[in-house]
């Protein structure tokens, strides 16, 4: 398989992962990251088929990201609110919001929509996947070596001794909340404006929960979380593969692929000792400034 092919593939998850990597690093779980990507996907083909810009529908989808993390953060970390339920009000939201939007907009299926997608050049690339490569190492520099990076993650280890080294755990969650939320939008707009160049409901279609169960498999770094995307979109483009060289398998068990392999995954990582620990220590737990 081209290394190229295969990173497109792959970079729905990846990015996606990779800003979920920063929110559980500081003590989150962006249950709601499902949802932000199917937004971004949306806002993103929406922009760039009224505007002709590729530029604009991803900057449409960095906000729309944003403003999906903000909503989350506010409740989850200013407001303690239970993170899993606020997380799927908002992917249903989501769901809701897109649907009904793409429906009024473009009819019932859509199905002659067609938008345009990101240039590539050399050798295939496109900015977005530049984007990534050069994504990874720099997170994995800030999360390992910088002083936000140090304090970030003794956020999400232990939030009382950060608090009292002077540092604002909620606001140190909040920036971390921005970051996934914007990567998360990004993702989804490389869906449709760089792999597809359409939209169709839910076309997402769960990659944001995969993302989450990839940083695990990563072991909550950037190279970790990077190679296990790989290995889902490995698994996600032997769909087209199979579909191009007239390889008959059923359609349903080839969907359902990338997703068997990601429960597989999570089972060795769950049982295996080596595998053990990684997790931060304070994750999914809210944080209550003065207890």
């Amino acid at each position: 398989m081209d290394p190229i092919e295969l990173l497109r593939y792959a970079a729905p998850v990846a990015i996606a992962a990779l800003g979920e990597t920063v929110v559980q690093r500081a003590g989150l779980i962006h249950i709601s990251l499902e949802g932000t990507m199917l937004t971004g996907a949306f806002f993103a083909m929406w922009v760039v088929a009224l505007t002709g810009s590729v530029g604009l529908g991803l900057g449409a989808a960095l906000l729309i990201g944003a403003a999906m993390a903000i909503v989350f953060g506010w409740f989850t970390i200013w407001r303690a609110a239970d993170q899993v339920v606020v997380g799927t009000a908002l992917n249903l939201l989501a769901i809701g919001l897109t649907g009904t939007l793409f429906r009024s907009q473009f009819g019932q299926s859509g199905k002659l929509l067609s938008v345009g997608k990101l240039p590539t050049f050399w050798g295939g690339l496109d900015l977005v996947l530049v984007l990534l490569l050069v994504g990874v190492p720099v997170i994995g520099f800030l999360l390992a070596k910088s002083s936000w990076g140090l304090a970030l993650r003794s956020a999400g280890e232990y939030p009382k001794a950060t608090e009292a080294a002077g540092y604002s755990v909620l606001r140190l969650r909040t920036g971390a909340m921005l970051v996934g939320g914007m990567l998360g939008g990004l993702a989804g707009a490389y869906l449709t404006v760089g792999i597809t160049g359409s939209f169709a409901d839910n076309c997402t279609a769960g990659r944001g929960f995969v993302a989450i169960a990839m940083v695990t498999f990563g072991r909550w770094r950037p190279w970790g979380v990077l190679l296990a995307a790989l290995f889902i979109g490995a698994a996600d483009s032997l769909q087209f593969r199979f579909q191009a060289s007239g390889v008959q398998v059923p359609y349903p068990l080839i969907m359902a692929m990338p997703y068997v392999l990601t429960l597989l995954v999570l089972v060795v990582v769950g049982k295996g000792k080596r595998f053990a620990g990684g997790a931060p220590a304070a994750l999914g737990q809210a944080f209550r400034r003065g207890e």
